[in-house]
């Protein structure tokens, strides 16, 4: 046997021993006591406004002097060579100059100019926006969940939802800095989807394998089913039915309607075109796919913006990819009718610098900056065309109308129809509730002006 032959079988071997674990492991998840949480009730009274979730993680930390909180006024050492904002079909409301299709779109989002929590570390940084948590809140040094495991619980499997993609879906790749599920455990950890969505085929780990067809699948599972001798002799056993039906569901993810979301050659072209074909762009066009087919929390992680050095040349391709990608995103849901019951966000962990280091060896570059940053919330019952808060004159410090990361996700969670104030079933049976109060009050911090 020559060794590609080897290699071949070898990993035909895996593949198939691979499905069968996989089956197992979703029989085994239905036994997990994590998996059988039961979310407190949503709150009572008005009927939630959002169904699903959008969130654009610009990771490393977006600039926000450059994109949505412009200064025109601050001088070289602020702006750089972008210090040219642009009006927007808002009056009143100016952006960044390289968002001009964004700045079409401003009546359907609003801007937080006064986003702060003070920390200028990623991990730490990235853990407070996503969790509404300080490290220091943790009992017993306990980790928090972020917003989309929250979501996830409480709009999961154990609460209705009969989707066969799972209800909390990251693309393209793991957000890291911290394990997202916290003390919600494996049934709430994220599907990273893996691949590269401009591509021909988006390939999706554990759905499309490369170079595989889908009537290859089929074959193969064929052959699983020829080759299942212990199937035929014990058939009927209660765990073994349990293990095909686990097994029917992964291959109705790979080969069925499910699967088939993922498969953006299903769109027209223009329709991909105006999404841009970058990562980003394909990206927010899958999103929307995602939420269209009833997935409740989805996250574009998009890197790249921790730009320390090369600041300028690098937007020069971020913001172009940024704004035709969100804009379109927008416009979308817009047309579709989704945009009333999909809130949008965008933002990071913090934001840049805006004074610009021009000295060695930042030649150009933004630094860390959590004092003082901006975010952006469309949809869901969320108004559009608002601005709150502001920032001094520089984009330095918040000026007027501080607003914290837990503020923000307690707003989402009441738009999704989910008490911020409940208490959070958790397998250590600690007192917590599912957002942290405000400091000055539970409430006070919430986005009220625009929900």
């Amino acid at each position: 046997m020559t060794n590609k032959q080897n290699e071949h079988n070898v990993t035909r071997r895996a593949a198939l021993g691979g499905i069968m674990l996989g089956a197992a492991g979703l029989a085994m998840l239905g036994k997990h006591p994590h998996a059988a949480w039961a979310a407190p009730k949503r709150k009572k009274g008005k009927a939630p406004k959002a169904k699903a979730v959008i969130e654009l993680w610009m990771a490393g930390g977006p600039t926000h002097i450059d994109t949505f909180d412009p200064k025109p006024g601050a001088g070289r050492d602020y702006t750089g060579p972008l210090d040219k904002p642009i009006e927007t079909n808002v009056s009143g409301i100016r952006i960044g100059q390289s968002l001009p299709l964004l700045a079409k779109q401003a009546d359907k989002f609003s801007i937080i100019r006064s986003m702060t929590h003070g920390v200028n570390g990623h991990e730490t940084a990235a853990y407070i926006t996503q969790t509404g948590r300080r490290p220091q809140d943790g009992e017993q040094r306990l980790v928090y969940p972020s917003i989309g495991a929250l979501v996830s619980s409480f709009k999961g499997y154990a609460n209705g939802y009969k989707g066969m993609i799972p209800p909390y879906v990251v693309l393209t790749r793991p957000q890291g800095r911290f394990a997202v599920e916290g003390f919600l455990g494996l049934a709430h950890k994220p599907f990273v989807t893996g691949g590269d969505p401009r591509r021909g085929r988006f390939e999706v780990e554990g759905i499309v394998l490369q170079g595989v067809s889908d009537e290859r699948q089929r074959t193969r599972r064929e052959l699983l089913r020829k080759l299942d001798s212990l199937g035929r002799t014990l058939k009927g056993h209660p765990r073994l039915e349990e293990m095909k039906r686990c097994e029917d569901k992964a291959y109705d993810l790979i080969l069925g309607d499910a699967g088939r979301v993922f498969d953006l050659t299903k769109e027209k072209d223009d329709v991909r075109d105006r999404y841009g074909r970058t990562t980003f762009g394909q990206s927010c066009l899958a999103a929307r796919r995602l939420v269209e087919s009833g997935v409740p929390y989805v996250t574009v992680n998009a890197g790249g913006w921790d730009t320390h050095k090369r600041h300028f040349e690098l937007m020069r391709q971020k913001l172009p990819d940024l704004d035709r990608g969100m804009s379109a995103l927008l416009e979308d849901l817009a047309q579709r009718g989704l945009l009333e019951s999909t809130i949008v966000t965008w933002g990071g962990e913090f934001g840049r610098g805006p004074r610009v280091q021009w000295e060695e060896p930042w030649n150009g570059g933004r630094s860390h900056y959590g004092r003082c940053f901006s975010s952006v919330i469309a949809g869901g019952g969320f108004e559009g065309g608002h601005v709150i808060g502001a920032s001094d004159a520089k984009a330095e410090t918040v000026a007027d109308r501080p607003v914290e990361p837990h503020d923000v996700i307690s707003s989402i969670m009441m738009q999704l129809g989910i008490d911020p104030d409940a208490k959070l079933p958790n397998w250590r049976n600690l007192d917590v509730t599912v957002q942290p109060p405000s400091k000055k009050g539970r409430g006070v911090g919430r986005l009220t002006e625009i929900m």
